[in-house]
């Protein structure tokens, strides 16, 4: 393959200009040949065995001409695409198609992505978030491990706020039973509020193998059209009450559900590990703002159908993650009644930033000169290794080096942003000043002007 001229054209397009040499395009018509030889009949040879150069003398050559096109160009345009350094965005549009002694040429012309600038990158302005969590907070995780490891103690006695119940029930509205309101060996947790209001209060102080009945309303804004507001009557029988046991909190917990001997050592790592967690969620935080306000400092026009490639990468993956769970997306459409449009639209503002925050951080890459070291790219792609559990040399097939690359730029790209950040200016306070003021006073004054001056002009 040989680039012969690379043309820029307006909207962001590129024209290329491309030529398969003789011996590119006679190993493709020599494989066009093949595919075709057996289903073409020539007197005096027997199927599939006729010469190709007998057929050519017969039929000419330009009846292998379409699959040899179709074997080399993708391959051809591949190269030229490498050569040109140019990345693309959709699929091109090819033309001027010439065979022409024993040589294919061919022009694509396709869309690349635009180079576009940041008004501003340096300084963005918000809040630096630090997170303390509190005494209170580490005991009410405490609290939930001890609920998560409290066991159920079949109890003979009635049931009350905080037990759990296995129970049948069936509803009536007006005399008549109605769909979905019945059940056999249901487990409830009373005071979970799982049920309407009124219905489990009314449970409490009934036990195992007592029929009685709990008479409620629906809510005016229940889901089901037919039921709201209407009063109903359910006919109960528990199965079994069981009494919920939560564990002591005390040292011994500590023990069964860590490697600390103490509940004092075990509340201590915990609230260091709750702390990281939730600093690392403000960090985010903190950064998707930054992001946010870069994408919107971004200048030039994006081209549509970078938006319609995030889009379609995006509504890919969530169908990739479905399919991991063993959901196929096309039932979870039929399911929830979406049309695939409807779901494409729905991701469109994320896909929109997606695609912005990438480009302001290119730009940004580019403008402070933020490059991708050999060193950099070989620990990259070791970690990918770790990641998937697979030889580094095998992720190198599966990866390309300019992507991996472009990825490291971006990253640092970030840490710049983030790094040449503000905080916000607190607001000044006014205060009224008397008409008279000492000379101390005027002095403070004067102070005071001179500095906030010094801040405006930063």
């Amino acid at each position: 393959m040989k680039l012969t001229n690379v043309e820029k054209k307006e909207n962001n397009q590129v024209e290329l200009s491309i030529l398969v040499e003789k011996d590119e395009f006679e190993e493709a018509m020599q494989k066009a040949y093949k595919k075709n030889v057996s289903n073409i009949n020539i007197q005096g040879f027997r199927k599939g065995k006729a010469p190709r150069k007998m057929i050519e003398k017969l039929y000419g050559p330009e009846i292998f001409y379409e699959d040899a096109i179709n074997f080399c160009y993708p391959q051809a345009y591949d190269a030229a695409v490498r050569e040109a350094d140019i990345e693309t965005i959709d699929n091109p549009a090819l033309t001027d198609f010439d065979i022409k002694d024993g040589e294919f040429s061919f022009k694509a012309v396709v869309s690349v992505k635009p180079q576009l600038n940041v008004k501003k990158y340096k300084g963005l302005e918000a809040e630096k978030p630090v997170v303390e969590i509190s005494d209170e907070q580490v005991d009410a995780e405490v609290e939930r491990m001890a609920e998560r490891n409290a066991r159920q103690v079949p109890v003979e006695r009635e049931a009350k706020d905080g037990d759990e119940i296995i129970f049948d029930f069936e509803g009536f509205v007006d005399g008549k039973a109605f769909e979905g309101g019945k059940a056999e060996h249901y487990a409830l947790r009373l005071g979970s509020g799982m049920f309407i209001p009124g219905f489990e209060s009314q449970i409490e102080g009934h036990k195992a193998d007592e029929d009685f009945e709990v008479n409620v309303t629906f809510p005016e804004d229940y889901h089901a059209e037919e039921l709201k507001g209407k009063p109903a009557t359910f006919k109960c029988r528990i199965h079994e009450v069981k009494e919920i046991q939560k564990p002591a909190i005390d040292d011994e917990f500590a023990k069964d559900i860590s490697e600390f001997d103490t509940m004092e050592e075990y509340k201590k790592d915990l609230k260091e590990k709750m702390t990281a967690s939730a600093q690392e969620r403000a960090d985010s935080e903190y950064k998707e703002t930054l992001l946010s306000q870069l994408a919107e400092n971004l200048e030039g026009e994006v081209p549509a159908v970078m938006y319609e490639n995030e889009i379609d990468q995006i509504v890919n993956n969530f169908s990739y993650r479905m399919a991991a769970q063993g959901l196929d997306f096309d039932s979870y459409l039929k399911a929830t009644d979406m049309q695939l449009d409807a779901l494409r639209q729905l991701y469109r503002p994320q896909a929109e930033r997606n695609v912005k925050v990438r480009l302001a951080l290119e730009a940004v890459a580019r403008l402070e000169n933020l490059e991708a070291s050999d060193e950099d790219t070989e620990k990259e792609i070791e970690e990918a290794a770790k990641q998937y559990n697979m030889p580094v040399e095998k992720i190198k097939t599966l990866i390309t080096l300019s992507g991996i690359k472009s990825d490291i730029m971006v990253q640092k790209a970030i840490d710049f942003v983030v790094a040449n950040a503000k905080a916000p200016k607190k607001p000044r306070k006014t205060a009224s000043r008397k008409k008279k003021e000492t000379s101390d006073g005027e002095a403070a004054a004067e102070a005071e002007n001179t500095t906030e001056k010094a801040e405006d002009k930063e």
